[in-house]
């Protein structure tokens, strides 16, 4: 993996646009869900007080395979024989008619097989982050050097990369062609119930695309939008920016589920934005969710 040396520095975290006008800029959605974007407040200033190193890319099948082949971790979706998350059309009339389209738990499905095709530089997909915890310790060990995944704030500094704005390309949601692989007519081709979610333009992918494939961010990350949502090391707390420390935070002390964040192939552009927040537990493995890992500097590297 290619990492990146990212600079201690200061930015501004979440966001505190209303409702109202989220809904004038994503009029497709219904008015409950930017209800549900206040996890996302207050916006807080944050200092990431020391440098550190960040996947350039997610981490690819290659990658996850060569590190399965050599660790002997079992993912868990092998491992507890559940099975993971997959595309499959023909499984459910009535899901395809309200756009869900995706099978599981089933244990044909795994981070080898997300129901399409994927080759070794596609996003891994189907992880736990339990898995990709196992990643991180297997590499530290491996190499005498710690890697983990990325705090909620760390990453949203290294997307944001000096931006203040929804996306790394601006604020407009048709930015997103040119830096993210989201829900775009390609996509929506396969889930026709969902068209008036789709980016109107193509992204070129109607599932996963190879990583790296658009502009990188201002830090030089790929895809730190969309592709595959990306785990984050943080138990999720809606009211934690209320209180979270200034420098540094590191996520609330517990919880039930995990951050990720990013987005997805599948993603809509509300959910696209550098600021939102979405969770799952630990033990989750689906179609849409991957990872990136974080390398922390030593001493020579400052």
């Amino acid at each position: 993996m290619t990492f990146v040396r990212l600079p201690a520095g200061e930015f501004l975290m979440g966001s505190d646009e209303t409702p109202q006008a989220l809904a004038r800029d994503y009029p497709q959605n219904e008015a409950w869900r930017f209800a549900e974007l206040s996890d996302e407040a207050p916006v807080h200033r944050v200092r990431i007080s020391r440098p550190f190193f960040l996947g350039q890319h997610e981490v690819t099948v290659g990658q996850f395979r060569r590190f399965v082949e050599a660790s002997g971790h079992v993912p868990e979706s092998v491992a507890d024989g559940t099975g993971g998350y997959g595309y499959n059309p023909a499984y459910d009339p009535a899901a395809s008619k309200r756009g869900d389209l995706f099978e599981g738990r089933d244990p044909k499905y795994s981070w080898r097989n997300p129901g399409f095709a994927q080759d070794d530089t596609h996003p891994v997909l189907n992880v736990t982050w339990n898995d990709a915890v196992a990643m991180s310790r297997w590499l530290s060990r491996k190499e005498g050097r710690r890697y983990r995944l990325p705090s909620e704030a760390e990453w949203e500094y290294a997307c944001r990369a000096g931006s203040t704005s929804r996306y790394y390309s601006g604020n407009s949601p048709g930015s997103l062609l040119q830096i993210a692989n989201t829900f775009d007519a390609d996509a929506a081709a396969y889930w026709p119930a969902l068209r008036a979610q789709a980016q109107p333009g193509s992204d070129g992918h109607a599932f996963t695309a190879p990583v790296g494939s658009y502009r990188p961010n201002a830090f030089g990350l790929y895809d730190m939008l969309g592709n595959a949502w990306e785990w984050t090391a943080d138990w999720h707390d809606e009211a934690y920016y209320a209180a979270s420390p200034a420098v540094d935070p590191p996520g609330p002390a517990d919880g039930s589920v995990r951050v990720r964040r990013g987005g997805s192939w599948h993603t809509w552009a509300l959910y696209s934005r550098c600021s939102y927040r979405n969770w799952n537990s630990p033990q989750t493995r689906y179609t849409l969710v991957g990872m990136r890992l974080l390398l922390e500097a030593g001493s020579a590297d400052r």
